[in-house]
Order: structure tokens, then C-alpha cells, then sequence
């Protein structure tokens, strides 16, 4: 696996990947990005349901970290694994100026949009490329998912992580305000129980999971 300051590159079912250090992932032979959770409209969502009140901007926040990421990698195919919108309701009630800018990234190159357990009307549960599948949460593998915003530890600080598997590979959560889970959760060490953690952050860094807190 080799590492830089944009991501680390990494071979999983036999094809190349490359981990960006934003938590989002490109297959070159498909030129692909891959994102997941987005959870848009979660500050909305929050306040109807009558949780904590939360600054309204994550949502503008995150889209113009997918922006950023669409130019400097520019695909000619973009993937959303679930989770786009926090829930069915706050898509239909993003600002805007959010959607105006979710559809303008969207209509800059072909766009695959799969549902997530947050937002099942959002699209398809799961496309298949080149053996493997993409969808919301792990399956039957090899597959590439999201869904449990994995986290891990170096050096005392927590970070979002790709987990890289036998049979799978979990995205972080792309979205803000997005919490995480721990690599090593029963739920996490059941899918992936070894492998590599690649931390995302300023820079991407690639970690045996035995190495990672």
C-alpha cells in the first residue's frame, strides 16, 4: 500500500483503489468517486424531531467539500453509498442553495445515487462493477459500503477511517456532524477482523488494525 499526502493506494478484489485523505474513495479503472453519508439536512432533521438545535451549516459544509474533492479529482462518475439526506424528509427540505449545489455537482458527470438505511427512497440498494458490489451496509462481500463511520485511534486522537478487509471496504462518513464508530466494535471487528485502517485528516495514513486504538 502506498500512502502520499492526497491517499493512500491499496488493491482490493483485484482491482486499485485510492483512499483520499477527505474520506472519499476513486477507482480509477471505473473513474469513479465514492462517497458515503452524507447525512444532508441532519441540523434539520435534529430540530424537527426536537433534539439538540445545531448550527444549520453542515450541509453546506459538506457539499462544498464534495465540490472541492469533484475538482481535484474530476471522474466522470460519482457514487453515493445511502445515507445522501439524514432522512426521506430533510431532502425534501434542504435550503435551496444546498440542493442548487447538490445538483450541480450531480450534473457535472454521470451520478449513481443508492439508499441508505436513513433514506430509502433515495435510490437504488446496490449496483455491481467488475465483481464487486456497492451498497449502504456490508453483505455478502467483496463490496464496498458505508453506513458505521468508522473511527481509529493514533497517537491519542481519533480520526474517520477507510477499513480495509479480505472481503470488504468500509468508508468513513463523508457528512458532517456524523459521529463514528470504533474499528474495533463487534460490529466492525466482525467484518473486518484484520486488515489495514487508513486514516483520514490532512493527511491520508495507513495503519495495520493492530496498530490502531
Amino acid at each position: 500500500m502506498n500512502g502520499n499526502m492526497n491517499g493512500c493506494a491499496f488493491r482490493f478484489a483485484g482491482q486499485d483503489f485510492i483512499a483520499r485523505a477527505s474520506g472519499a474513495l476513486y477507482w480509477p479503472s471505473q473513474d469513479m468517486l465514492i462517497v458515503a453519508d452524507l447525512h444532508l439536512g441532519k441540523s434539520e432533521r435534529m430540530a424537527r424531531r426536537g433534539g439538540a438545535l445545531l448550527p444549520p451549516f453542515e450541509s453546506r459544509e459538506t457539499l462544498q467539500r464534495l465540490r472541492a474533492e469533484m475538482a481535484a479529482v474530476s471522474p466522470s462518475h460519482l457514487a453515493l453509498l445511502g445515507d445522501v439526506y439524514d432522512d426521506d424528509a430533510a431532502a425534501e427540505a434542504l435550503a435551496p442553495q444546498d440542493r442548487a449545489d447538490l445538483d450541480s455537482i450531480m450534473a457535472g458527470c454521470r451520478c449513481t445515487l443508492l439508499s441508505g438505511n436513513h433514506d430509502a427512497r433515495t435510490g437504488a440498494e446496490e449496483i455491481a462493477l467488475a465483481g464487486i458490489t456497492l451498497r449502504h451496509i456490508a453483505g455478502d462481500g467483496p463490496d464496498i459500503s458505508g453506513h458505521y463511520h468508522p473511527k481509529a485511534t493514533l497517537a491519542g486522537r481519533s480520526r474517520p477511517c477507510f477499513l480495509i478487509g479480505a472481503q470488504h471496504v468500509i468508508l468513513p462518513a463523508f457528512g458532517h456532524y456524523t459521529g463514528g464508530l470504533r474499528h474495533d466494535s463487534p460490529a466492525l471487528s466482525a467484518l473486518v477482523p484484520e486488515g489495514r485502517a487508513i486514516l483520514t485528516g490532512r493527511a491520508a495514513l495507513a495503519i495495520p488494525l493492530n496498530r490502531a486504538g
